[in-house]
């Protein structure tokens, strides 16, 4: 029995039965949305009986996706999501702001945002008894998808240029997955990766092409949700007032879309459920080397004109981003806006993050570099509650990391070269 009733093009709004699409509509090519059972859904839960689960994963919000729950209970596949919210005074106090807090998706269980999208695409192609799983990736979505399959025994391949990081390759490689490096770019290994998908019967990944990533990745916005109904509760108990706040607003950091669009997609079933009243402000960030959404939401248009694509941030480095029509959609629609950073804000975004216990790679660093610049230029004020998205691990871009600090000095070892140094 299905779990949703259908899909519906994001561009032509044809509406599509399970079984009629796997992944783009036939007509436009335009990306999918699993269309909820809304009305099934709020006959049957309440948010009370979401939010009393004790289950500490994506998976506590099974009654919201499209996927029945995976094989065993024990494996890495139960531990995407459910990542911590820190709070950041110092940071909050430097940009002139009450409240910051920053989301921490490096806590997944390959160390990175990608691990919900994977955790859901893996459960889905077992439902379809799919033989293999491919995807295209710099290495986050490809390590996230090695790491879910390796978890139930899925067989996995990899098309990743041949420029990605090592550390992320390695992942690849430890996750038992075949990795197949590519001489050119990201775009280019995803239109392998189609083509291989459609001449050998392989399932395939793809951001911004296959539907289920969306639906793994909107669960932050359910995590988001749960953890500001909690934070209003506690402003509430300490002054009667902060009803009246500004709706939370959440930077997010983009390169071919899907990630924002998920965190959207997520909120918006909430408010089509009755859960929610009111939707945060979303807000993009992209490296000006990787702008094409940047650049057309600035445009106002949704017309996505490819770029070639060059920052230190890997991750969001993108030429034509996939999901660019949803992802100009979800700031729109939300009263956010596109802001566009450089190489060198980013690294040192990586230094002041650290300097915070948060150890981010530099897409992750990218959404707090946004804020800095949002910050100085009033489009976020004192008293707006603001949350950061940090998509992933530093430890996986060791050389982007060593540029944002001084390197450590080496000195003799006696007591008196210590001295000397200090």
């Amino acid at each position: 029995m299905n779990k949703f009733t259908g899909y519906r093009c994001s561009l032509c709004g044809a509406e599509y039965l399970p079984g009629q699409v796997t992944y783009t509509c036939p007509k436009d090519g335009g990306n999918l949305d699993i269309i909820p059972d809304y009305e099934a859904i709020k006959k049957k839960f309440h948010p009370e009986d979401i939010t009393s689960r004790t289950e500490s994963s994506l998976w506590r919000y099974l009654p919201l996706l499209p996927v029945d729950e995976p094989e065993g209970d024990s494996t890495p596949l139960h531990a995407a999501g459910w990542t911590p919210v820190f709070a950041l005074p110092r940071l909050a106090e430097k940009l002139n702001l009450k409240h910051l807090w920053l989301k921490d998706e490096s806590r997944n269980p390959t160390a990175s945002f990608k691990d919900r999208a994977s955790a859901v695409v893996v459960t889905r192609a077992r439902e379809l008894k799919a033989e293999v799983v491919v995807t295209a990736s710099t290495g986050n979505a490809g390590a996230a998808l090695a790491g879910m399959s390796a978890a139930v025994g899925q067989k996995a391949i990899i098309f990743a240029p041949k420029s990605a990081p090592q550390a992320k390759v390695a992942q690849l490689l430890i996750f038992g997955a075949k990795v197949i490096l590519v001489d050119g770019t990201y775009d280019e290994a995803f239109d392998l990766s189609v083509k291989a998908s459609n001449e050998f019967g392989w399932y395939c990944r793809n951001t911004g092409y296959n539907p289920f990533t969306l639906e793994g990745k909107k669960t932050a916005a359910f995590e988001i949700w749960e953890w500001w109904l909690e934070a209003h509760r506690e402003w509430h108990q300490k002054d009667k007032q902060l009803d009246d706040h500004a709706p939370l607003t959440i930077f997010v950091s983009v390169g071919d879309g899907n990630i924002i669009s998920g965190i959207h997609k997520g909120f918006k079933d909430l408010f089509a459920l009755g859960w929610i009243q009111n939707m945060p402000r979303i807000i993009g960030v992209q490296a000006e080397g990787s702008a094409a959404i940047a650049n057309a939401f600035n445009a106002n248009t949704e017309i996505i004109t490819p770029v070639s694509a060059t920052t230190i941030a890997d991750s969001i480095s993108v030429d034509l981003p996939r999901d660019g029509v949803r992802a100009v959609r979800a700031v729109k629609e939300t009263g956010g806006k596109y802001i566009t950073v450089t190489d060198e804000e980013i690294i040192k975004s990586i230094a002041e993050l650290g300097r915070m216990g948060v150890f981010p790679e530099p897409a992750g660093a990218t959404a707090y570099a946004g804020l800095v610049k949002a910050a100085g230029s009033g489009v976020v004020r004192i008293d707006d509650p603001v949350l950061v998205m940090n998509t992933g691990s530093g430890l996986k871009d060791i050389r982007a990391a060593m540029k944002a600090v001084i390197e450590a000095p080496i000195i003799e070892p006696t007591l008196s070269a210590v001295k000397k140094l200090l």
